[in-house]
């Protein structure tokens, strides 16, 4: 992927089926090669979620004064972030470990993850009045756990392209990771493990599977489901800690027998597959004015944050915005024009030189043949 019109923090949108897009991480810009071209739904799907993403985090503070706003906060939990992982997934398909693809790992995840966690690091001394946090790269801070996981994900999808029984094997890791409290803060390795089957999944899939739910009949039935979902979530606000979408602590962290850890697991797995569906069943398959911004997720994904702790530290949404649902709406629509922004080729140009650095000084030039 020579550029990042075919890169971004939730895979590659060429169409399915092209080997060459089954690496979904930046290359060095000396790999100059013609782009091949984008599958649309592929870039509505991943601009679609990362709004989601920043609509949820602009919720956070508005969650305690309003049950509504809980539940589309929850609602929404349950399937932006296992869509971008299934996507992601779905474009690792053919991952091979060659040197090729292995430099494009470093130069798309591992070096933009240095960057923003050493980033978010000294910006959040000053937001969450931490004046001695340590940077430290073993324990990822705010967004940048989606880096570390991917790619712990990325090199374990040979593994599970060779087993016979790839999710059943994903949904038993991400169970037992649920009963192991010891599991640390390394790598956020308890969310990377539980979200593993979503990953796992996209490895399993075909282009007939998408084709499959973007059916009429499909998307159709998708909005009792939405709705459905949405009413549930409303009824479980009060009864049901949400902390369980997040995905990143055992069940000892609530206070609950261990055997609920693998019983939630399977029940938030097919809960959040089924909206996952629904969602992209309802993604358009066309080119559209946002189209485009799909393949710039991994920046709206990683600036936004910085906004979102600012506004906290200022306290912003309670201040400026009214806690009734105009306030509301204002929060949603500003969260989504900002990442939209985030996400545009100009703000790419200004941070490219930390999300798809050039760095091809650091690197042995590739022997003739290899891949």
């Amino acid at each position: 992927m020579p550029h990042f019109e075919a890169r971004t923090a939730a895979g590659d949108a060429r169409p399915a089926g092209d080997a060459a897009a089954s690496v979904p991480v930046p290359a060095p810009h000396a790999d100059r090669q013609p782009p091949a071209r984008r599958d649309a739904f592929f870039d509505n799907a991943k601009y679609l979620a990362i709004v989601l993403v920043a609509m949820g985090h602009a919720w956070e503070p508005l969650r305690s004064g309003s049950r509504a706003v809980s539940a589309f906060y929850m609602f929404v939990y349950a399937f932006h972030m296992p869509a971008f992982i299934v996507i992601s997934g779905y474009f690792s398909r053919t991952f091979e470990a060659t040197p090729k693809n292995i430099r494009r790992l470093v130069t798309g995840v591992v070096v933009p993850y240095v960057v923003f966690e050493t980033a978010y690091t000294y910006f959040t001394r000053w937001t969450d009045g931490v004046p001695d946090r340590p940077v430290s790269l073993l324990d990822p801070l705010y967004l940048t756990w989606f880096l570390a996981a991917l790619l712990i994900w990325r090199l374990l999808s040979p593994v599970f392209r060779l087993v016979p029984h790839p999710l059943p094997l994903a949904l038993g890791v991400a169970a037992l990771a649920t009963l192991s409290p010891s599991i640390g803060k390394d790598l956020d390795l308890q969310r990377t493990l539980q979200f593993l089957p979503y990953f796992v999944l996209g490895l399993c899939l075909r282009p007939e599977h998408f084709r499959l739910v973007r059916r009429r009949r499909v998307r159709v039935l998708a909005v009792p489901v939405f709705a459905g979902a949405l009413a549930f979530a409303y009824w479980a606000v009060p009864r049901m800690d949400d902390a369980w979408l997040f995905h990143r602590s055992a069940a000892a962290a609530f206070a609950v027998p261990a055997w609920y850890g693998p019983v939630m697991t399977a029940a938030l797995f097919g809960c959040s597959v089924t909206l996952t569906a629904c969602f992209f069943a309802w993604v358009p398959g066309r080119r559209l004015w946002f189209t485009t911004l799909g393949a710039g997720t991994l920046y709206g994904y990683l600036l936004h944050g910085f906004f979102v702790q600012a506004a906290n530290h200022w306290h912003w949404s309670g201040h400026l915005w009214p806690h009734t649902p105009v306030g509301e709406i204002t929060v949603s629509v500003l969260a989504a024009a900002l990442v939209t922004a985030l996400c545009a080729p100009p703000v790419r140009r200004v941070f490219r030189f930390a999300l798809e650095p050039r760095m091809d000084w650091a690197f042995r030039p590739a022997p003739l043949g290899s891949r």
